[in-house]
């Protein structure tokens, strides 16, 4: 579930999701908020003349009636202090529901002091960082660095040549959160 969604001119998130998996049991929630501009939340909603409020964010039920559980998958939008509103960030939604963090770290220049910046933020605010991903090729020193001084679960992803369903199933298959 991505709560919010900025960007949908080109598509969303959860299309995109739905069309790389291959399992029948995943369900994909509609967002919250669906914004045009590829734009930080708070940015494309001004664009729109839509405020976002971090009070109308429930969390989707099932046909059942009732409320998603633990399993649940809840997606940001480009990083812990993205801002969704004048006084809210993205990392509010996952106070708001009590959530464990899965840190998903892409490698360029300055991923080490993102990344400790954001994992220095998520411990010092009471979060539980539930696990860390390593999305793509990393040299190993790099990922020392960052691993160095913290203790969760860390997940490899290996760099795909083609996002296919076939090699999103493999690389699921090998992975237990």
């Amino acid at each position: 579930w991505k709560p919010i969604q900025s960007g949908t001119i080109e598509g969303s998130d959860s299309e995109f999701v739905r069309s790389v998996i291959s399992n029948s049991t995943t369900v994909i929630h509609p967002e919250a908020y669906r914004l045009k501009e590829p734009l930080s939340p708070h940015f494309a909603a001004k664009l729109e003349n839509v405020e976002i409020e971090l009070s109308k964010i429930k969390l989707p039920v099932r046909l059942s009636g009732v409320e998603a559980s633990n399993d649940l998958i809840i997606e940001g939008a480009g990083g812990l202090l993205v801002p969704i509103n004048k006084t809210h960030y993205v990392i509010d939604i996952a106070s708001q529901f009590n959530c464990e963090i899965v840190l998903v770290i892409s490698n360029y220049l300055g991923c080490i002091n993102h990344t400790l910046l954001s994992i220095n933020y998520l411990i010092n605010n009471g979060f539980k960082l539930h696990a860390l991903v390593f999305n793509g090729a990393f040299e190993e020193e790099v990922k020392l660095a960052i691993t160095a001084s913290i203790s969760c679960r860390v997940i490899n992803i290996p760099t795909l040549s083609s996002l296919t369903k076939s090699a999103v199933k493999e690389i699921a298959s090998s992975i237990t959160i």
